[in-house]
């Protein structure tokens, strides 16, 4: 497993970042995922070769439950 780190941009409470990370710790190739509103910081691991394809269905969540958040890889 490894780590990434991204930059969460465009949440407007906390209640929005904890709904956004309990829909994202159901992605099934995600290990962890952790929102924090005040760092404005979204960390999650997954296997290496399966980044990509979790990227993707971050956004897709994200885009679906908050579509003005944005993310950019830190």
């Amino acid at each position: 497993m490894k780590k990434y780190k991204f930059k969460i941009k465009g949440l407007d409470c906390v209640n929005c970042a904890n709904e956004l990370e309990g829909e994202l710790q159901k992605i099934d190739i995600i290990d962890k995922v952790s929102i924090s509103f005040m760092m404005e910081r979204l960390v999650f691991e997954c296997l290496i070769e399966n980044k990509e394809e979790a990227i993707d269905r971050i956004k897709k969540v994200i885009k679906k439950e908050e579509p003005d958040v944005v993310i950019e890889e830190v």
